[in-house]
């Protein structure tokens, strides 16, 4: 009977995505990444609800690269967060397009020819590269992948080829082999270059209106960039021997120094800002030569190195600066030139031989990627960055990306 029929209408349930946001949101944040691509396929109300950056929060966190670090800061603020789940397993498995971008020549000294050792820096829509004496400022395609052909700006001020520089700020701090620190401001022509160190600046950080270096001559120094004081040495260290690598914690009250290791102290020790005073050795078992090369901060607490002995470790000095608390090693005995890390799970390195870049989720003992970037010849990795989408590994002649947004 039609009275029957409208009754048993009236008391049908309605469908699951008829109930409020807040209650729908509450049951999706218990999916994982495979059910909230499903949900999404049902109608276009759980399309839109499932892509909701934060039911993807939780699970990118999780994820390699995917922009959050360890206390859940986003550093990729603005692209949607399930693309980066997406992108990020493309990361996990190794999925990206190879291309080099950017070639330049060796660099002829009669009788024999040098070989670049480049530096670089990624800022938003610039890449910065140090070729020979000058550091460079590329404009990135839309895609992230190649670059413009010419330069947007060249910064010159050594005399010779720029070891390593930062970018801080606006501010292109560089070492040089002229022994010469020279600081540029990007947007603008003020520029100081002032005397640093007897031998070449192997290392540079730029903090707080502070510089340290480092340098061959055995020494770190600590400068003034305040007003009325600019290019003031305030502390010299004497560290015994060759400074590789330096960084300043993020906390700008101490900065450590990675050297190489000929003599019997460790080749890591952390210094007072403030006074230059010696607060902490890392480490008591490093073979002689066993010299560090790239030391990366990612909290206050946590710092990488890695170096000629074939290790990256992991440090934690708020439990023990004897024995650091994780390390990997390089599967093909290769020394590690340059290390980097989300400041979550993934650290990125480059090897000495054959352009080797790794990937490494500290969640695992052995290497979860390998890509060879310099075959059949040899050449090291000195320098890398990522940004969520791409790598960019500097080598001797060479610029090669790796894009992760490639199916």
């Amino acid at each position: 009977p039609p009275s029957s029929s409208s009754s048993s209408s009236s008391s049908s349930p309605s469908p699951l995505w008829a109930l409020p946001e807040e209650l729908l949101l509450l049951i999706c944040s218990y999916l994982d990444a495979q059910a909230l691509g499903r949900l999404g396929q049902v109608c276009r109300r759980l399309r839109f609800l499932s892509s909701r950056d934060l039911l993807w929060r939780r699970i990118a966190r999780g994820c390699l690269n995917s922009g959050f670090t360890q206390l859940g800061t986003d550093l990729a603020a603005g692209i949607p967060v399930k693309e980066r789940v997406k992108v990020s397993q493309n990361w996990r498995h190794g999925r990206c397009r190879r291309e080099t971008v950017l070639k330049w020549k060796c660099k002829q000294v009669a009788p024999f020819f040098s070989f670049l050792m480049p530096w670089m820096e990624l800022d938003g829509e610039y890449l910065y590269l140090s070729q020979a004496e000058n550091i460079q400022a590329y404009r990135l395609c839309p895609d992230g992948t190649g670059l413009q052909r010419h330069p947007q700006a060249i910064f010159s001020g050594h005399q010779e080829d720029v070891c390593r520089f930062v970018l801080v700020n606006s501010h292109i701090v560089s070492g040089g082999g002229d022994g010469n620190i020279v600081l540029h401001k990007i947007h603008g022509s003020y520029s100081i270059k002032f005397s640093a160190h007897e031998q070449e600046v192997n290392c540079v950080d730029f903090q707080g209106g502070l510089i340290v270096s480092g340098s061959r001559d055995r020494t770190a120094k600590v400068w003034s960039l305040s007003a009325g004081r600019v290019g003031q040495c305030l502390h010299t260290v004497q560290t015994e021997d060759r400074v590789w690598s330096i960084a300043i914690s993020p906390l700008l009250s101490s900065f450590v120094t990675g050297t190489a290791c000929c003599g019997h102290t460790s080749p890591l020790r952390i210094w007072d800002l403030e006074s230059g005073q010696l607060l902490t050795s890392l480490g008591t078992d490093f073979h002689r030569g066993a010299g560090v090369l790239d030391v990366f901060y990612e909290t206050p607490s946590l710092l990488l190195s890695c170096g000629y002995d074939t290790y990256i470790r992991y440090w934690d000095i708020r439990t023990s600066t004897r024995k650091c608390i994780q390390e990997w090693e390089e599967p093909h005995d290769s020394a590690l030139y340059c290390i980097r890390s989300d400041k979550n799970h993934m650290i990125a390195s480059g090897s000495s031989y054959y352009g080797v870049v790794r990937l490494w989720d500290k969640r695992q003992t052995r290497c979860l990627q390998s890509f060879h970037l310099s075959s059949p010849t040899s050449s090291p990795v000195y320098c890398l960055r990522f940004s969520t989408t791409h790598l960019y590994a500097a080598l001797a002649s060479a610029l090669h990306v790796l894009d992760f947004t490639a199916p």
